[in-house]
């Protein structure tokens, strides 16, 4: 694995830049590093930046490992998922930090490579595993030949937004009786079925992307994720998040608004108990979207969303 074949355009680079300023130096943490990319343009920004750059895909490690080579001891990276940052040998040295990234979703390397499972095209492994192909975690196969018509109502309602999401079940169940699920032609022949007529690209992406969510528990991982980071940044240290669907940035923006509160208590207490203090304050009014410039030249960034925040207390 080289960096070249992992490496894609990151997302609304720019705009990463203008939220964290690594200009003013100090250690920064990437927790989605991929191929490097992002990591790569905060370290040009000056001398004094440093990069601890966690991915859980060992392939994005190698790569990033590759591509970051030229700074040698400014980069520190490590394989793991952003949720289990406090459980890091060393974490407690990842402290007071000036600014953190998560650049969401699924890399271009992982969707055109075929073993790993997360393109619906003719032939493709059920996998999806964000880990890699022998990283933990059920794969997809297992999830529709195994979970029942229940829960896999449950992911296509919840995690795809499918309207159809009863029946797709109820035809998931029926064909695997006969026909395990191996393949993106099975599900893609579910889908099909229930619609009654070839499902467009963006039903099947939304099915897909349900079952990919469920497979690597990804908006559990982006809460714990988020909490994490906010933890670890220093007082002025930015949180920058790069979603991909509406799953992720309400997650994102119910978060920021929520440590942006003086009072998070629930309703009809007589007296505030909590925190009695914003912990910060939301950068951006809204979520941040590529210029049209840059879906031009980086397709893939098309559905790219940023907001960003700030710490301004210790509590």
């Amino acid at each position: 694995m080289t960096a070249e074949a992992f490496q894609h355009e990151p997302a609304m680079p720019e705009e990463v830049l203008g939220y964290l300023r690594p200009e003013r130096g100090g250690a920064f943490l990437d927790a989605t590093v991929g191929g490097g990319g992002h990591a790569a343009r905060l370290l040009e920004a000056g001398p004094a930046v440093r990069v601890i750059g966690i991915d859980q895909d060992p392939e994005a490690i190698e790569a990033a490992r590759e591509r970051l080579a030229p700074w040698g001891a400014r980069v520190t990276l490590i394989r793991a998922n952003f949720r289990d940052l406090d459980r890091l040998p060393g974490a407690d040295d990842i402290r007071d930090l000036a600014g953190a990234l998560m650049d969401l979703g699924v890399s271009s390397h992982q969707i055109d490579t075929t073993a790993r499972g997360f393109s619906f095209r003719p032939g493709t492994s059920l996998r999806m595993r964000m880990g890699g192909t022998t990283g933990e975690g059920e794969p997809a196969a297992d999830l529709l030949n195994t979970s029942s018509e229940r829960e896999l109502g449950r992911v296509f309602r919840e995690y795809g937004e499918e309207r159809r999401w009863r029946a797709l079940a109820r035809e998931v169940v029926r064909r695997r009786k006969t026909r395990p699920f191996q393949t993106s032609d099975d599900l893609v022949g579910a889908l099909t079925a229930v619609l009654g007529r070839h499902a467009s690209e963006r039903e099947k992406a939304a099915v897909f992307q349900a079952v990919r969510i469920a497979v690597n528990d990804e908006l559990a991982a982006l809460g714990e994720g988020l909490e994490a980071l906010r933890e670890r940044l220093a007082v002025g240290g930015r949180l920058v998040a790069i979603s991909y669907h509406s799953l992720e940035d309400r997650i994102v923006k119910r978060a920021f608004r929520d440590w942006s509160r003086a009072c998070v208590c629930p309703p009809g207490l007589p007296e505030c108990r909590c925190r009695g203090e914003p912990l910060g304050r939301v950068l951006t009014s809204g979520p941040v979207r590529p210029t049209e410039e840059e879906v031009a030249r980086n397709p893939r960034a098309r559905s790219a969303r940023l907001r960003a925040w700030e710490k301004t207390s210790g509590a």
